[in-house]
């Protein structure tokens, strides 16, 4: 008889992933308003170093699992990254500009540790064939979404409505929460997460220091050099774009090895990868543009009380998940039992046209609305609906897509590719919101700026459809190179 009860281990890292991501995008909520309100910096400026933050943020935590699972293991590798995510967010919250460049730069190095390596370590806990893993690490996810919900309200309430830097704080707090309840519970890990070589760990370098020490050191060191990109943003132009392309190229290298039908698989999980950053890119104005749209054009005066923009902008995405999810895990499986569940790239295209239609619900609320300035808060939580419901046709499905189609051999290659992809949509997510960049000058006025938002919504709601009638195009074809496979 199997055991479907979940290992206690499994609880400890739902709470401390929770807490962190309460902090992470609690933070995130704040960034690019804070840079537009209180720094002053003009919005193209601001959208510049929010795609830069995105985009680092999402492409460390490819080195920080290469370097825990040769060097440091988990365990080592999420306490590192935890203390200095918990730096770089109390660092955010003194008032002043330099503190703020710094606070971000510790929080991407610590992402770097903290973020890949816990989800590693929850996939330790089973094994290979055990019926709980699925559960399991949607039960993870669930902790994710609710951290994140959590977080953007919490933190965009404070910040906005009480004091920037407390919301800062705030964050850092519940970011030295989680990694309390991870210390105190390590021994329910057993051996779990530890490094692979107590020895490789304490072997010198350069004769004065030890491994694990010069691990520590160097990341500390990375810190200005992120802040140099931070002032130099346009380097990240040639950094992303490069290495994006350096990784399409090896990937057709390595396919081209491959025997015909396992190069068409590979193939095929490259077509989605490259759709994907253009879906991120798209998907990504809910953290940037729409946070600035939200304060400005959306009316959120309910029965005279006025809710937090930001708050809510930031609530939205991940309560909507949450509800969406459950939807979701019965939609598929039902679909599957009558023989009508869409196939990978037609969910993919789904999650286009679906995201379309969300930005279209923001753009007939601005049309109907120009002469207020203002689009009522239910249009806007309607449109977050189909956007939302867009991402859980691709995010989730994009995972397993990527076990399913890749050589066995380069499925941690094709995965670290894979969220490489979303870190270059980000990156690309900040050149859409600087689109959007209203003048200083109207900045203030919700009639004069909503004509601004209104013709970029449009934009995107059509660059959405088009892409998502495209990719349907290619169904065909990339049915026909997975072959077997759905």
């Amino acid at each position: 008889m199997q055991n479907h009860k979940q290992p206690k281990a499994l609880y400890l890292l739902f709470f401390t992933e929770m807490w962190e991501r309460f902090s992470f995008y609690g933070m995130k909520a704040l960034l690019l308003a804070y840079m537009v309100t209180q720094i002053k910096f003009d919005e193209p400026k601001a959208y510049a170093i929010l795609g830069s933050y995105a985009a680092l943020v999402y492409t460390m935590p490819m080195f920080g699992g290469m370097i825990a699972d040769k060097f440091l293991g988990y365990r080592k590798a999420i306490v590192f990254g935890g203390i200095i995510m918990s730096v770089g967010h109390f660092v955010l919250a003194i008032p002043q500009e330099w503190s703020f460049f710094y606070g971000m730069a510790f929080i991407i190095c610590g992402n770097g540790f903290f973020k890949p390596n816990i989800s590693s370590l929850v996939g330790t806990l089973y094994e290979e064939n055990d019926v709980r893993r699925d559960s399991g690490f949607s039960l993870f996810y669930m902790g994710i979404n609710i951290g994140a919900a959590l977080g953007g309200l919490l933190c965009g309430y404070v910040g906005q409505k009480i004091n920037w830097h407390y919301g800062f704080g705030l964050a850092g707090i519940f970011m030295i929460l989680g990694l309390v309840v991870f210390v105190l519970g390590k021994n329910i890990l057993q051996d779990k997460g530890l490094p692979p070589s107590e020895e490789v760990l304490k072997k010198p370098i350069l004769s004065f220091i030890k491994t694990e020490h010069f691990i520590y050191l160097a990341t500390l060191l990375l810190v200005p050099a992120v802040v140099f990109l931070f002032n130099q943003y346009s380097i990240m132009d040639y950094i992303m774009f490069g290495l994006g392309f350096l990784s399409f190229i090896y990937i057709l290298w390595i396919g081209f090895k491959l025997d015909l039908e396992s190069r068409n698989k590979l193939f095929a999980a490259l077509v989605m990868i490259v759709f994907s950053v253009l879906f991120w890119a798209f998907y990504e104005q809910n953290s940037g543009s729409l946070n600035l749209f939200a304060m400005r054009n959306v009316n959120m005066t309910i029965n005279g009380a006025e809710l937090p923009a930001l708050a809510i902008n930031n609530f939205l995405p991940p309560g909507w998940v949450i509800i969406l999810s459950i939807v979701f895990a019965w939609l598929w499986p039902w679909l599957n039992q009558k023989g009508k569940e869409p196939s990978t790239p037609l969910k993919f295209s789904l999650s286009f046209i679906l995201m379309g239609i969300g930005f279209f619900v923001f753009y007939l609320a601005c049309n109907n609305n120009i002469q207020t300035g203002l689009i009522p808060l239910w249009t806007f939580v309607l449109g977050y609906f189909f956007i939302i419901a867009g991402e859980l046709c691709l995010s989730p499905i994009g995972l397993s897509m990527i076990t399913k189609l890749s050589p066995t051999k380069i499925v941690g290659l094709m995965m670290g590719i894979w969220f490489f992809a979303s870190a270059i949509g980000e990156f690309m997510a900040g050149k859409i919101g600087a689109l959007m960049s209203v003048p200083e000058a109207v900045q203030n006025n919700s009639v004069a700026s909503m004509p601004y938002y209104s013709s970029i919504l449009s934009n995107i709601a059509l660059g959405c459809l088009a892409v998502g009638v495209t990719l349907f195009l290619f169904v065909p074809l990339l049915k026909k190179w997975m072959k077997n496979i759905n």
